[in-house]
């Protein structure tokens, strides 16, 4: 019983990265804190579906239908839908009426349903239409520049943006970043050092929090399905 992710990034500043998942025998997952909005389309037994997904600020258990195929594409932090501001979203999703095996509806318009590889040019078409926008203060600082507004005002852009505060971006991310070494064998410690968490009790807290998983499970590649890619050891 495996769920089988395949992600890549993206050239576009708009995309964070683009998925794939085939779920085979797997009816439950754990879900993953993450910071980006995304779209995610997909099909079973002829049916086509897509949704809105939202930030996660914690990790939980979601289902999973049997037999389907994946297509998600995850949208950098600091862009944003003109209908669903993405505060709305954050810790849920919102599925999408009158999917077909061609199109899909958003922000009043009927969209053609992208594969993988077409991900960056259905980005662009959503861009140009001013259904998918970008907050310039929160990219650039994400991009590492210095912003010309005080902290007060940054927090409060980033937020109304995210619908996470700048603090719990990074923790979700470190988090995230933890899990894939020691998913690749990185030892406990050699972690806690190079992500600079207090000691291994602390990333143990934040495992459990953010990701659902031990460092254990991470590394043995125990735990049951979970909907982040770690080198496709996800069997359960």
């Amino acid at each position: 019983m495996t769920l089988r992710f395949e992600t890549r990034g993206s050239d576009s500043p708009w995309i964070d990265t683009v998925w794939t998942c085939t779920s085979d025998q797997v009816t439950e997952m754990t879900s993953v804190a993450g910071v980006c909005w995304g779209l995610v389309f997909w099909e079973r037994e002829g049916t086509a579906y897509a949704a809105i997904t939202g930030p996660e600020t914690s990790a939980g258990t979601a289902p999973v239908p049997e037999g389907a195929t994946f297509v998600g594409i995850e949208f950098a932090v600091g862009t944003s839908l003109r209908a669903i501001p993405v505060p709305v979203l954050v810790g849920g999703g919102i599925g999408l009426p009158d999917v077909t095996q061609r199109s899909f509806p958003l922000d009043g318009v009927r969209w053609e349903r992208p594969a993988a590889d077409d991900a960056e040019a259905l980005v662009e078409r959503l861009i140009r239409a001013g259904a998918v926008l970008r907050d310039p203060l929160v990219s650039e600082v994400r991009r590492g520049h210095p912003a010309d507004v005080s902290a007060r005002t940054l927090e409060r852009r980033f937020r109304s943006t995210t619908g996470l505060t700048q603090g719990a971006v990074r923790q979700i991310e470190r988090a995230r970043t933890a899990a894939a070494l020691l998913a690749a064998g990185t030892p406990i410690a050699d972690v806690v050092f190079a992500l600079e968490y207090f000691d291994a009790p602390h990333l143990a807290v934040a495992l459990r929090r953010y990701i659902g998983r031990t460092a254990v499970q991470l590394r043995e590649g125990d735990g049951g399905a979970i909907a982040l890619d770690l080198g496709q050891r996800v069997t359960s």
